[in-house]
């Protein structure tokens, strides 16, 4: 099983795992990504987060979780990528119906979801499609994946860009419901694109 503290270096980028010290830029790109909470909030996810990886070596499991982006330059953390259990109802999607042998039943399946957010000002240079490329690769290559997903909302048009650009098959829900499962990013492992 690879290590819990796996470090991935790109031209311009560290993905590492959080580190308590983080706290301060945790808050900052949690923040501005999804709304402001307590410190108190942010610091109980990062601790969780930070025993997550220790936790998961232990079970055996694969290291996924949220882990820093960091600029190499300088260090700064300008936000988060990760690897997520994503569940939700799959087969509503034509990509998902085209590969089953059984009718849709609308019933919740799991898929390794793929996850990013940036502080507000290193938004728009790449850097969400670098990281995310970085881990789809290590997800690929190390886990041997078959598959990951990403979801977002039908009006957030930058992640559906970044999905696009990492080469994800973007699909809409065509129900309202969940309205969480809006759009969905699918990227096959190529292993599985060339048959092997």
């Amino acid at each position: 099983m690879v290590a819990e503290s796996f470090i991935l270096e790109t031209e311009r980028l560290i993905v590492r795992p959080f580190v308590r010290d983080d706290l301060d830029d945790v808050c900052r790109v949690l923040d501005e990504a999804f709304g402001e909470e307590p410190r108190s909030v942010r610091q109980e996810w990062l601790e969780w987060a930070v025993r997550n990886y220790t936790a998961l070596a232990r079970l055996y499991q694969p290291p996924y979780g949220d882990r820093a982006i960091v600029l190499k330059r300088d260090q700064t953390v300008i936000g988060a990528v990760g690897l997520v259990p994503c569940i939700g109802p799959f087969d509503k999607l034509p990509y998902f119906r085209a590969r089953s042998s059984v009718p849709p039943t609308g019933l919740f399946t799991t898929e390794m979801g793929l996850f990013w957010a940036l502080r507000r000002d290193y938004r728009g240079q790449g850097y969400a499609t670098e990281s995310a490329r970085a881990l789809i690769d290590f997800a690929f290559e190390r886990l041997a994946l078959r598959r990951i997903v990403a979801t977002t909302e039908h009006g957030n048009a930058s992640s559906i860009a970044v999905m696009t650009r990492l080469g994800m098959t973007v699909e809409r829900n065509p129900d309202p419901t969940p309205e969480w499962f809006q759009a969905v990013g699918i990227l096959d492992n190529p292993a599985v694109q060339k048959g092997s």
